[in-house]
């Protein structure tokens, strides 16, 4: 059964979409909710959803920044935005994002379901292939040639688990299983790590934090604080005076 999360500041909005859809038939359940972006953030992990709705506009962080944190810890979470039609042009503008659908508010059953049964479909596909797929070998050799990839492409904003699993022919899940399997660090953590070493190389230059994220493949510089004080321990700001006072 198909896990899924819903993230609204609106309960009416949450319990509505809780309460409408038959999630039985299509073997999906709600395991989760939550009222913003970083409440999401802080309970994903113990969750695990396969499918996350989330309202584009929400205090503190908002379902776009969701989006790109919650893509990068996990590269096949499939994300549904709601957006009132205030805010469609600027959910349009963020088609970059691998988001599957974007929803108008209010809710449709009849639209809802459709786009779900859509994604149960593409889910039942993957979930086949992963079967068919384990029996592909992925050498150690190959995880050392995709380390290599992502050390001479991190600088790409565009790259995650799945454009890599293409690249070499692969299946995203057994890529990723795989590749902990082999280096003891997630895809994401090993290609944050590229990002970190060469944001730390461009801090000691004295290099503002916007375009060192840019450098870096992280456009988004609130994201880019967050991942460099979490691989240093301190804030970008105060490694550059580090540097500067010694």
């Amino acid at each position: 059964m198909y896990r899924v999360m819903i993230i609204d500041d609106e309960m009416s909005a949450r319990m509505l979409l809780k309460e409408s859809i038959d999630w039985k038939s299509l073997d999906m359940e709600v395991v989760g909710e939550a009222a913003s972006g970083i409440e999401a953030i802080n309970i994903i992990d113990d969750l695990r959803p396969d499918i996350v709705f989330v309202d584009i506009s929400m205090p503190f962080m908002n379902g776009i920044e969701f989006t790109k944190v919650a893509t990068e810890r996990y590269e096949d979470l499939i994300i549904i935005i709601l957006t009132g039609f205030d805010d469609f042009e600027y959910a349009r503008q963020c088609v970059r994002l691998p988001v599957v659908e974007y929803m108008l508010k209010p809710i449709v059953r009849k639209e809802v379901t459709e786009v779900l049964t859509k994604i149960k479909e593409k889910l039942d596909k993957s979930k086949k292939n992963s079967k068919q797929d384990i029996g592909q070998d992925i050498s150690p050799s190959a995880i050392q040639q995709i380390k290599q990839y992502l050390r001479e492409n991190f600088t790409d904003s565009n790259i995650n688990l799945t454009s890599v699993a293409q690249h070499f022919g692969f299946n995203p899940s057994y890529l990723s299983r795989k590749f902990k399997q082999e280096t003891g660090k997630s895809f994401v953590e090993f290609l944050i790590k590229c990002r970190m070493e060469r944001a730390i190389e461009l801090a000691g230059q004295g290099k503002k934090m916007f375009c060192t994220a840019i450098a870096v493949g992280i456009p988004d510089p609130n994201y880019f604080g967050r991942c460099f004080k979490k691989y240093t321990g301190i804030s970008y700001s105060e490694y550059i005076s580090s540097q500067n006072g010694r």
